[in-house]
This record gives structure tokens, C-alpha cells and sequence, in this order.
């Protein structure tokens, strides 16, 4: 029994080592795995009205690149160009708040902010026009390096082909993957692997539409209020809600102080204030108790640890995948644990009760 243990960890530590040496080409297929995980369920549900497997996988691969194109077509272009304007404006922020903010301040608490605030303009000043040329180095330099120029065009025509065939076999793989199981290990791993589904789909489909119904949410009140960068805001907000009461915070924050900037009168705050107050009701009275419940469980900190490791050890990749990986990190802690309250390890009287209970 050892050694199977052992021949276990030498695979799995193999394993582990040709994910890190191929990190660089891992990228289309994982986004690949996450859209075909995403979709199986409706594929599921078309084949059960009657569609055959390949028809219900091309509706909801033609579904899957509407939102994606329509997405890249109308919503990425105007964030660009809000934070192009946002990039712009940062000068005069910065002057407002120096001789503004910084005056007040200083009377209050007696400390000399000038200095920084005037050093942080500054390079602001320098460098912000070299940030609106960014996208022009970018592609200059990809177009110098054209083997890279390719590879990384190649990674992007990868994902639909690879989506497809993977929304395509998605239940034939997941059949062959159980029964190459050890039929001594079977029980706790289908048991294991639901939980995963359960906690995977509760974040990757639930967590991934509150953040979308609140971006919305905060984007569409900040511009019917007439906030600048409104869509850009509500956006960042929106995302930064994967971490709980870190969206709100950061965009009421941003909100705030630009439309107090804009509009020059405290009583605009109050409607930053409710639009973000409407945006946390909704999430706590409808979005979360109908899309998540207590099925994640991930603290906060986890959530941030999680995704901070995962960019410094895969990259761009690792963050994709960082609170996915975690969330089944935690289902398997959470088992192991019970099997630790369970064992003689944690309570050495239950081996003495066992033995005097035995013949």
C-alpha cells in the first residue's frame, strides 16, 4: 500500500512539473475547459429535449461567441476610450486635490503633504502622454517580434477550436476519467468530485454573474447621474466584487471623488451613495441568495491570497485560475479534515473504545 502511495506522489509531482514547463501554451486550452465547463450544462439540457449531442453543442457555441463578440464590439471600445480621458484628467486631479484637499489637511493634522502631492503630479504630467501611445508600442513591438506576433494569434484561434471539441466529448471524458479511477478510490472521488461541481458552479456561473449584474448596476446609475467614466467605474467595481465588500468600497471610493470633482457639490454624493446602497441590496437580497447561498465559502483573504499566487507562479494563467483551483483546494481540505476529526490521530480514546467494544 506504501508503495502505490509513493508511485501516486511521483506521478503527481511528474504531472506538476510538465504543467509548469508548458505554462506558456496551458492558456487557450484552460479558457477552453472554463467555456466548455460553462456550457455543458445547457448542451445537457438541449440534448434532453431531443437535439443531438453535436446540434446542442452549436447552439450554445454559436450563444457563447455572440456574448463574446458582441462584448469585444460595444462594451470594450468605450471603456478604452473612458480610460483614455480618465488617463487625461489625471493632471488636474492631482492640481485640485494639491491645492485643495492638501491645504485642509495639512490645517487639521499639521503634516506637509505639498511636497509628494507636487512629485506625484509631476511625473503624472511626464508620463501620461506615453501611456496613450501604449497600445501603438505594443503592437510595434509585436510586429517586430513576428514569431511571437503569430504564436499569440495562434493561442487565440485555438480557444473556439478547442471549445468545441471539448463541449463536443465533455461527457464521454468525464465517463472515461471515472472509470480509469481505482475502484477502491471510486466512492470518495465521485463524492469528492460533486462537491468540486457544486462549489465550481456556484462560483464560476454564480460568482461570475453577480459580478456582472452589479458592474451594470453601478455603471448604468453613475452615467444616469452624469458621473464621468461611469461605465469604466461600475466596471472596476463589478470585478473587484469578487472579493466581498471590496467592489463597493473601491468604487464608492473612485465615484466619490470624481463626481464630487465634476459636479463641485457634496449633495451628488448621496447619489453615488445610493446607487452603490441599490447595488449592495440587490446582491444581498436577490443576487446572492438565488445564484450562491453558502455553497463557495472562500474567506476574503483566501480569495486574495489565492489570486496573488497564482499570477506569481503561472502568470496571466494562474490568475484565471486561481480561485477555481482554490475552491477545490478547500473542498479537499474540508475532507481531509473530517477524516482527521474521524481518526485516532486527533482523539487517541477512540482507538481504546474501538478495541473494548471489539471481541
Amino acid at each position: 500500500m506504501r508503495r502505490q502511495w509513493w508511485v501516486v506522489a511521483a506521478v503527481a509531482a511528474v504531472g506538476l512539473w510538465f504543467l509548469v514547463s508548458i505554462e506558456p501554451v496551458l492558456m487557450p486550452f484552460f479558457v477552453s475547459m472554463i467555456l466548455a465547463y460553462l456550457g455543458d450544462p445547457l448542451a445537457d439540457r438541449l440534448e434532453a429535449h431531443g437535439l443531438s449531442r453535436r446540434l446542442a453543442v452549436s447552439l450554445v457555441f454559436l450563444l457563447l461567441s455572440l456574448a463574446i463578440v458582441l462584448t469585444l464590439l460595444l462594451v470594450v471600445p468605450i471603456l478604452g476610450r473612458q480610460l483614455g480621458q480618465l488617463i487625461e484628467s489625471l493632471p488636474a486631479v492631482l492640481n485640485w486635490i494639491q491645492q485643495t484637499v492638501v491645504p485642509r489637511i495639512q490645517s487639521l493634522t499639521g503634516l506637509d503633504l505639498s511636497t509628494d502631492i507636487d512629485q506625484m503630479r509631476q511625473a503624472v504630467v511626464d508620463n501620461w502622454k506615453e501611456t496613450g501611445t501604449f497600445a501603438a508600442s505594443l503592437l510595434a513591438q509585436a510586429s517586430r517580434s513576428g514569431l511571437a506576433l503569430v504564436a499569440w494569434i495562434g493561442n487565440l484561434a485555438l480557444i473556439p477550436v478547442v471549445t468545441f471539441y471539448l463541449l463536443l466529448d465533455w461527457d464521454i471524458l468525464v465517463a472515461k476519467l471515472r472509470g480509469s479511477l481505482p475502484r477502491s478510490w471510486e466512492p470518495a472521488a465521485v463524492r469528492l468530485a460533486g462537491e468540486c461541481d457544486e462549489v465550481l458552479s456556484s462560483f464560476l456561473r454564480g460568482q461570475l454573474i453577480v459580478m456582472l449584474c452589479l458592474g451594470v448596476i453601478y455603471a448604468v446609475g453613475l452615467t444616469l447621474l452624469g458621473v464621468r467614466f461611469g461605465l469604466l467605474i461600475g466596471m472596476l467595481a463589478g470585478l473587484a466584487s469578487i472579493v466581498p465588500y471590496l467592489g463597493v468600497i473601491v468604487g464608492i471610493s473612485v465615484a466619490g471623488v470624481v463626481a464630487f470633482f465634476q459636479f463641485g457639490d457634496w449633495l451628488i454624493l448621496l447619489g453615488v451613495a445610493a446607487v452603490f446602497g441599490f447595488g449592495q441590496l440587490v446582491e444581498s437580497v436577490i443576487l446572492q441568495p438565488k445564484l450562491l447561498g453558502d455553497k463557495i465559502g472562500l474567506h476574503p483573504v483566501a480569495v486574495i491570497f489565492a489570486v496573488l499566487a497564482g499570477g506569481q507562479l503561472f502568470g496571466f494563467t494562474g490568475v484565471l485560475l486561481a480561485l477555481p483551483v482554490a475552491a477545490v483546494v478547500m473542498v479537499v481540505l474540508r475532507y481531509l479534515h473530517e477524516h482527521y476529526k474521524n481518526s485516532t490521530l486527533y482523539d487517541a480514546g477512540r482507538q481504546r473504545t474501538q478495541d473494548e467494544e471489539s471481541p
